[in-house]
């Protein structure tokens, strides 16, 4: 007697949502991700003599940690730059804030599939069209050069404050979690 199965897999299929829907899912997860990522701004910007001084270790681990630590509050400092790169030309200020709203909402903090006129929309395809109208629009607004310079500024802002900012106290390493209580050490298996 030869035993037969049946070879079942599951498949999963996804729930086609309206595009309105996305956008909504998406700016709620915008607002969730910075709520949790943003740190206060009076933290990043410091209080006292000794919040922004040269370190005694070196730069770059300085730099790096602060960068960790403050990658949300640089991501602001760099789009908020370059944004007031544009500010000399309201419409393309609009036209690259718009695209840069549909980065976010389509392609960054968007988690279920976009479905257009019944049809779902790979993320290759949306990355590539994203692309495209990003090039498109500093392309036909002419502000590639405005644009870098803001950019350039932003990154050069976030660089220098995150040499120079003192990150004593900011973090807590893993030994200090540990001493303090606030963390239990890992059990030995």
């Amino acid at each position: 007697m030869q035993n037969h199965h049946q070879s079942t897999s599951t498949t999963y299929t996804t729930i086609p949502i309206s595009p309105s829907d996305v956008i909504s899912r998406s700016l709620h997860n915008l607002s969730a991700t910075l709520s949790r990522h943003l740190r206060p701004w009076p933290q990043l910007l410091g209080s006292g003599s000794q919040s922004f001084s040269r370190p005694s270790n070196s730069f770059l681990s300085r730099a790096s940690a602060n960068s960790r630590y403050f990658r949300a509050n640089y991501a602001v400092v760099i789009a908020a730059t370059s944004a007031l790169s544009l500010i000399g030309s309201p419409l393309s200020l609009l036209l690259c804030s718009a695209v840069f709203a549909l980065w976010l909402l389509l392609y960054f903090f968007r988690e279920d599939p976009l479905v257009l006129w019944g049809q779902c929309v790979s993320d290759r395809f949306v990355l590539l069209s994203l692309a495209f109208l990003s090039l498109l629009v500093v392309w036909v607004c002419g502000v590639f050069q405005t644009l870098a310079l803001g950019l350039g500024i932003g990154v050069l802002i976030c660089g220098a404050h995150a040499l120079l900012r003192n990150s004593d106290g900011l973090f807590i390493d893993e030994d200090d979690a540990v001493s303090t209580g606030l963390v239990r050490p890992a059990a030995s298996t």
